[in-house]
């Protein structure tokens, strides 16, 4: 109120002193014009100055008055207008009643910025870019009955091919976000969320490389969530991902920041079979091995089985690996690799164990190892050869004791119930007189185990 009754006492003495002026026959036409503009120059100052010491102490209020003087009546006279208009038309939206009169806030808002542009779009520091990227994010923020904003996100593009390696990150977040919603809105955006993404990955690889910037860690974090949902969202497959990264794998194959993100972003999306992917991931351990890069490796190795070449390089990726959980797979695989492919039993179990002194909690290692034993041929005696079948049913109990996993649960119970019934009978066990029930047995070859003597029931 103080403020209100201060401006229109200082309109009042610069309107008689206007007046005054006016009623002095001495002066000339150039004079009396001269005076005018100083006086209106006078009280824009006055203008200015009330409304940014109320805004800054937050009487919005109080400035609403003295704000809308100056945003009308000297539009150019100082930037301050619009930087502290922003803050003032945001409080008037929170105030506003109905509808109605928030449109009508919101209107004037979205005008503001256009204002500025006309006035101060030339600014060096702040130019329309930047400008149009913050009118963007309040236009997401206050806007009603608008789900796909379509508006703020043309706004957000002109602000990003504006201000490029410059934008600010949340430009960019909610311009990958709106493109999202668009993609998913309409199909037919795909392409262009597509290129918008590379556009936005680009600019953030930059960020993130350029040391003198400040928010690399944020920016890092915005693309990996980028990243993510853009993997999610089904728009690129495996062949749309290698005709967008051959020729850059090609061209960057001394960049290692570039080929590891690659090969981070097609594990993510699940094309590891790529011939780019490869490509990348071979460029990469050339320049500096990693357990992504010797994983890929493995991975295209065995697609092109070479068997010997995968599982050298899953035994590099152990090595490199900074955790038991990684190191375990990787030697699960090569396991994999010994019992699927080169039927070598010893080796494969060799490799499970190995993975369970990793990860002693990995089911699927005593399931390979049970299902070993029960395919193998150790004696020449039927009745003998049925203890193989006990030494397979130790493993599947061991699988769900020590995984919780509820499909390793059951699959293991499944090859339970399968094999008791191969268990030999109490006769067969009767005329073997090395068998006993419930003592311990000694299965031979290459399964070197004790187990318990089991009838079928």
């Amino acid at each position: 109120m103080k403020t209100k009754i201060l401006v229109l006492l200082l309109a009042a003495i610069f309107s008689t002193n206007t007046f005054a002026q006016k009623g002095k026959n001495v002066q000339t036409s150039a004079t009396t014009e001269n005076s005018s503009e100083q006086v209106t120059d006078s009280m824009c100052l006055i203008y200015i100055s009330l409304f940014n010491e109320a805004a800054k102490n937050k009487q919005y209020a109080d400035a609403i008055g003295p704000w809308t003087l100056a945003y009308n009546e000297c539009p150019g006279a100082n930037r301050v207008i619009y930087t502290r208009g922003r803050e003032i038309l945001q409080w008037k939206l929170s105030q506003a009643k109905d509808l109605t009169s928030y449109k009508e806030a919101f209107d004037e808002l979205m005008a503001m910025y256009d204002k500025r542009i006309k006035y101060f779009g030339d600014d060096s520091r702040y130019p329309t870019p930047w400008i149009l990227g913050v009118k963007a994010l309040d236009y997401i923020t206050y806007v009603k009955g608008d789900d796909l904003k379509k508006p703020a996100y043309e706004w957000l593009e002109q602000s990003i091919n504006g201000l490029k390696e410059n934008s600010e990150l949340e430009v960019l977040r909610q311009f990958i976000m709106l493109s999202y919603n668009l993609y998913k809105a309409n199909p037919e955006h795909a392409e262009k969320f597509i290129a918008d993404y590379l556009k936005v990955n680009d600019i953030l690889e930059t960020q993130i490389a350029n040391p003198e910037y400040k928010y690399n860690e944020l920016a890092n974090q915005i693309k990996q969530g980028l990243d993510v949902l853009f993997a999610q969202s089904g728009a690129a497959d495996c062949q749309m991902l290698d005709k967008m990264y051959a020729s850059k794998v090609t061209q960057n194959s001394t960049n290692l920041e570039f080929l590891n993100n690659v090969l981070s972003f097609y594990n993510r999306i699940g094309c590891i079979q790529s011939d780019v992917y490869f490509s990348a991931a071979l460029s990469a351990h050339k320049i500096q091995p990693s357990t992504e890069s010797a994983n890929a490796l493995a991975e295209m190795s065995y697609k092109k089985k070479d068997y010997s070449g995968a599982i050298k390089f899953y035994e590099q990726a152990t090595q490199l690996a900074n955790n038991n959980k990684e190191k375990a797979t990787y030697q699960y695989k090569i396991a994999q690799i010994y019992y699927g492919d080169l039927k070598n039993y010893s080796r494969a179990r060799e490799y499970a164990l190995k993975s369970l002194e990793f990860n002693p909690n990995n089911g699927s290692a005593y399931l390979m190892i049970g299902i070993m034993y029960a395919n193998s041929n150790i004696y020449d005696d039927p009745v003998l050869q049925k203890s193989v079948y006990w030494a397979a049913v130790d493993k599947f109990i061991k699988a769900k004791q020590v995984d919780n996993d509820p499909k390793i649960i059951e699959e293991a119970n499944k090859l339970i119930q399968t094999y008791i019934n191969y268990f030999p009978s109490k006769e067969d066990i009767f005329f073997h007189p090395q068998l006993e029930e419930g003592k311990s047995f000694f299965v031979g070859g290459w399964i070197g185990e004790s187990t318990i003597c089991r009838a079928s029931n």
